[in-house]
């Protein structure tokens, strides 16, 4: 696939949008605050499942490094990919900062897994998959990067009333926690999209479980509804 090919499986306005950003990425009451709520979360219900301590991980999407050095601080080597410059930027900036060690790159996911399949442990794709014009074909991607027993973590939003509520209206316009403008209902994926977009890539569904935020405590949790954010695990048989 060519440079062209993959980089078109972007927009370029999410790319404007998250470069803008950037600067703040790291500032845990900025724009991000919300995903700075939602790591602990995240990580652990990676860790429980995948033992971070050697294995190599990618973190795709990996924006200012959230994700990305948490893992790493957790024993991981990992790699986070990203198509936007002035994100990476700050990502590499900060893990100098703080001594973590994150191997950051501007890469296409898709082009990625034509130069390195089956190398991965682990794959993480966080808030991404609802950006991004053919979310499957990154799904697709995440899968061929996967070792054998490798697993893939995901993480979007439900397309549901309730999200539409609470992710767009809630968020960006009443709350303000977002940027408005920050997501597009229309994006949104229900769990047995993913569900089959995982199995036509030739993983296996493991498990899939919501998670809940409560913007006024600033604190998320795992929880059994799927209705707003949920995660997804699946593993690449061996």
């Amino acid at each position: 696939m060519s440079a062209a090919a993959t980089r078109a499986n972007a927009d370029p306005a999410e790319l404007a949008r998250f470069g803008e950003l950037a600067a703040s990425w790291w500032d845990p009451d900025g724009p991000s605050r919300a995903l700075h709520d939602l790591n602990p979360a995240r990580l652990g219900y990676v860790r429980a499942r995948v033992r971070l301590r050697g294995a190599r991980v990618l973190d795709v999407g990996c924006g200012g490094g959230l994700m990305s050095e948490a893992m790493a601080i957790a024993g991981a080597e990992v790699v986070g990919i990203d198509l936007s410059p002035a994100v990476l930027e700050v990502a590499r900036l900060h893990a100098l900062e703080s001594g973590v060690a994150v191997d950051y790159r501007e890469i296409a996911v898709e082009a990625l897994a034509d130069a390195e399949p089956a190398s991965f442990d682990a794959v993480t794709c966080m808030e991404l998959l609802e950006h991004v014009p053919d979310a499957a074909a990154v799904v697709a991607a995440t899968a061929r990067l996967l070792k054998p027993g490798g697993t893939l973590f995901l993480s979007t939003l439900n397309r549901t009333p309730k999200a539409f509520a609470l992710a767009i209206v809630g968020a960006e316009y009443v709350a303000r926690l977002l940027p408005r403008g920050t997501h597009r209902y229309d994006q949104f994926i229900r769990p047995s999209e993913l569900a089959a977009w995982i199995r036509a890539a030739g993983l296996e569904l493991v498990d899939v479980t919501g998670l809940a935020y409560d913007p006024i405590l600033r604190r998320a949790r795992l929880s059994s509804d799927t209705a707003v954010n949920y995660l997804a695990c699946a593993t690449r048989p061996r």
